[in-house]
């Protein structure tokens, strides 16, 4: 348990999905009631969630990271909370550019820092894409059928539907309550074969501007489906920005490319 009287932190942003990034001990935690007054954005300092960089767990890894959801859940792997990790890092380590792998609960990811500056890009060594049984699910008088995807964590993915933000705020959770460990959700339109535009509910926040995780599946989804090129970075277009992503189609790896920033660092008094 983390109990001091102040709570360092340093605030991250990657495309708006933003983190209260925390140094710790090995085993060190917040409980979710300390996790939730930090995330809330009226009464706390406000986050989707907060990331501990803590002691590596591998051989040869530079740190691992545990991600805290704003409910203080612990999902699996956070595409672009890794990201802001990993320029939290190349700023400890002093460097302009850095390369290193970071544990994460859904493995080791290899990370590389494009110049360690107040706002850079990060790549990312995603891992391979999963996939699951499809997912036949009824909303609002229609029966719609998800095609899911494992990065780690795990996703329900739908392409061209006539819903928009609103709905996905109703269908998220709903469809999330009807899988044991639940799903993160994503609707997606096909733009064009090298751009996808995406919204992302997730467990444990809800609606956000972004999910790493959430496009690599999308982006594996789409490739399977013959939506888009295998072995060619394409857009996924979030409300928060773009990412960068290019799927294998050997072995269904994925590379995440996308912008992380350092916001502000402070102190909070934890109860």
């Amino acid at each position: 348990m983390i109990e001091p009287t102040n709570l360092r932190f340093a605030k991250y942003e990657g495309l708006g999905n933003d983190f209260l990034v925390v140094d710790g001990a090995a085993d060190a935690r917040l409980d979710g009631a300390q996790v939730a007054a930090l995330c809330d954005r009226h009464f706390g300092v406000g986050g989707d969630g907060i990331l501990l960089v803590t002691a590596p767990r591998s051989l040869g890894s530079r740190a691992t990271m545990v991600v805290l959801n704003a409910d203080g859940s612990r999902p699996e792997m956070c595409g672009n909370g890794l990201r802001c990790v990993a320029l939290h890092l190349a700023h400890r380590d002093g460097g302009d550019s850095a390369s290193f792998i970071i544990d994460t609960d859904a493995g080791p990811r290899l990370v590389a820092v494009e110049g360690a500056a107040h706002a850079s890009f990060v790549s990312v060594s995603m891992g391979r894409g999963l996939p699951e049984a499809d997912l036949t699910f009824a909303f609002r008088g229609e029966e719609l059928t998800f095609s899911r995807v494992s990065m780690g964590n795990p996703h329900a993915i739908i392409f061209d539907t006539r819903f928009g933000e609103q709905d996905l705020d109703l269908l998220g959770p709903a469809l999330s309550s009807q899988l044991p460990a639940g799903t993160n959700v994503e609707l997606v339109s096909a733009r064009d074969p090298l751009r996808l535009d995406v919204i992302v509910w997730e467990r444990g926040v809800g609606r956000t501007l972004a999910c790493g995780t959430g496009a690599c599946a999308v982006a594996v989804a789409a490739a399977l489906q013959g939506r888009v090129p295998y072995d060619r970075e394409i857009e996924v277009h979030l409300p928060g920005g773009p990412l960068h992503i290019t799927v294998s189609r050997e072995t269904l790896e994925v590379t995440m490319r996308g912008p992380a920033k350092r916001v502000f660092s402070g102190e909070v008094s934890v109860q």
